[in-house]
């Protein structure tokens, strides 16, 4: 085809139609089609033609109603500039004007010709507007991750409770040693899932670098004389109730007694008994 690009009315009628409404398939290949075989194009309406068909390819929604007003009244604008500076016809026997180039083609203003100049060099003035809001399908950064809270170990506990109602759950034995006049507390272990937590309130605050608490669990399948290391943990000063996790070194198949004693700093491969300040009995069957 080597029609005019201004000339044919079918291609104005849809590049119009692609950048306020939309074109069906059908409609969009006759475009491409009639665009494929057009000569003669200004630059600039060539860059908006370009970039209604480009946009056609992206990632589509509906056009947003304040961009479309806008590309509307903008094509309404320049025809009416353009009818408000219309030149004056010459005098007959004024020699004729040449005829402007194929990059300038005359418009005749107040035509239908002239309506669809108005509606392309409104597309092309709008091609920023139109860039910046089809691109952002593809530039959209993914909404930022929101990290969930880590709960507290006292909380952690909770959820123990809740999840597995058949853990043990026993309360704190004083004993005779000074440490031991006030403790309160419990300890809760799972035996399914090997964990645990030991709380208590009325336990004195210990200094790090001398002395720490260890807990030690009694397994009725193994010798009492070595029971499995449930680790160190310190209570800080001013501290009223203090939540601890239970760290077993081994599996504990059958806890048969909880004991918190004082130990060395980094506590011991095998305690002494000496300071046994808690004590939490597993009741039998």
């Amino acid at each position: 085809m080597s029609a005019h690009f201004l000339d044919d009315e079918r291609i104005a009628d849809l590049l119009v139609l692609e950048v306020t409404e939309g074109l069906d398939p059908a409609q969009r290949q006759e475009l491409e089609a009639l665009l494929a075989g057009t000569s003669g194009m200004p630059d600039a309406l060539a860059g908006a033609a370009a970039a209604v068909t480009l946009a056609a390819r992206l990632p589509s929604e509906p056009l947003p109603a304040a961009l479309r007003e806008t590309l509307i009244k903008q094509g309404e604008t320049v025809v009416r500039v353009k009818a408000a500076n219309k030149v004056q016809p010459l005098p007959v026997r004024k020699p004729a004007v040449a005829a402007p180039s194929a990059r300038t083609p005359a418009v005749p203003v107040g035509t239908a010709a002239g309506a669809r100049y108005g509606w392309y060099a409104a597309a092309a003035s709008l091609l920023i507007a139109l860039a910046a809001w089809f691109p952002r399908f593809e530039t959209e950064a993914p909404p930022a991750l929101v990290e969930a809270p880590v709960p507290s170990v006292a909380e952690q506990r909770e959820a123990l409770l809740a999840a597995a109602p058949a853990a043990l759950k026993e309360e704190w034995a004083r004993t005779e040693d000074p440490a031991s006049v006030a403790v309160q507390g419990d300890v809760v272990w799972d035996e399914a899932t090997q964990t645990g937590y030991m709380r208590f309130s009325g336990l004195p605050a210990n200094d790090p670098s001398e002395s720490q608490y260890q807990l030690w669990i009694f397994d009725g399948t193994r010798d009492d004389r070595f029971p499995v290391d449930g680790g160190v943990f310190d209570v800080p000063a001013g501290a009223t109730e203090v939540v601890v996790p239970i760290k077993a070194t081994l599996p504990v198949r059958q806890a048969a007694l909880f004991a918190v004693t004082v130990e060395a700093p980094g506590g011991v491969m095998v305690s002494s008994r000496e300071r046994i300040v808690a004590l939490a009995q597993v009741a039998s069957g």
